[in-house]
């Protein structure tokens, strides 16, 4: 299992949209092959930038999700509303207290 993390910067007008079409969205993303998780989150400081961390079995899972129909909706409704360049992370839980 891997994280992936993404940071995305969302014009302030576009903010509500966003959340609403996340909302929307979020079992369809939870609920795709290999996915465990997923969580998004706003930044306390400036409200245009969000992260989003899912949990996923494969790299081959991520991929297949980004490849599919689904991704590219969303994907392609979401960069619409950027306000800045996303970035995105695989990195590998090392340590997790509860």
């Amino acid at each position: 299992m891997f994280v992936r993390i993404v940071k995305l910067i969302i014009k302030t007008e576009e903010i509500s949209s966003f959340k609403t079409m996340f909302d929307e969205k979020k079992a369809l993303i939870r609920n795709f092959p290999g996915c465990q998780f997923l969580e998004l989150y706003q930044d306390k400081n400036n409200k245009e930038i969000f992260f989003t961390y899912s949990y996923w079995n494969l790299e081959e899972d991520l991929e297949n999700y980004r490849h599919s129909t689904l991704f590219k909706a969303v994907w392609e409704e979401t960069k619409l509303k950027f306000n800045g360049k996303p970035e995105a992370w695989s990195v590998n839980k090392l340590v997790s207290l509860s």
